[in-house]
């Protein structure tokens, strides 16, 4: 039996955090026909605070890829937030993974994957991986150690 998105979001007994409100002059999502496009979104924890630091200077890499990963729950946290569930989506296209890390840091891919698995997981191998980029930054805003940004395909 093949579980909705929302179920299996909810059958991998995760909390998403607090939607991000925009700080600056953009909108958090965009719909245009049936392509849903998600601003860059950072690692937003329960109590809203962000998860800070640089990859390979103070955060190894598995602290970073669990940070990739928290972006990915806070970008489920705008698409419930905004549609009220998962379901209204029908795959990822395309992810953007910027990391925040050391110029000597090569391992890009590797952190991303907190996102990529964890959307692999809410929709599927077919329809939660989409085309990707990884790529690293010499800094982030306030600090963060990953920002993402994605596009999704909607059921319309």
């Amino acid at each position: 039996m093949n579980l909705s998105a929302q179920e299996a979001f909810l059958k991998l007994d995760l909390v998403l955090p607090p939607a991000p409100q925009p700080l600056g002059i953009y909108k958090p999502f965009l719909v245009d026909g049936k392509y849903l496009y998600l601003s860059g979104h950072g690692p937003v924890q329960l109590d809203k605070s962000l998860i800070i630091g640089r990859i390979g200077e103070d955060l190894d890499m598995e602290a970073g890829k669990l940070a990739a990963r928290q972006v990915g729950l806070t970008m489920l946290s705008t698409i419930v937030n905004n549609f009220g569930s998962l379901d209204v989506v029908k795959r990822v296209i395309k992810v953007l993974g910027m990391v925040n890390c050391t110029p000597d840091f090569e391992r890009h891919p590797y952190i991303i994957n907190g996102c990529s698995e964890l959307f692999a997981s809410v929709w599927g191998h077919e329809n939660g991986i989409g085309v990707r980029s990884a790529v690293g930054m010499g800094s982030l805003p306030d600090n963060i150690p990953v920002e993402v940004e994605a596009v999704f395909e909607l059921y319309k």
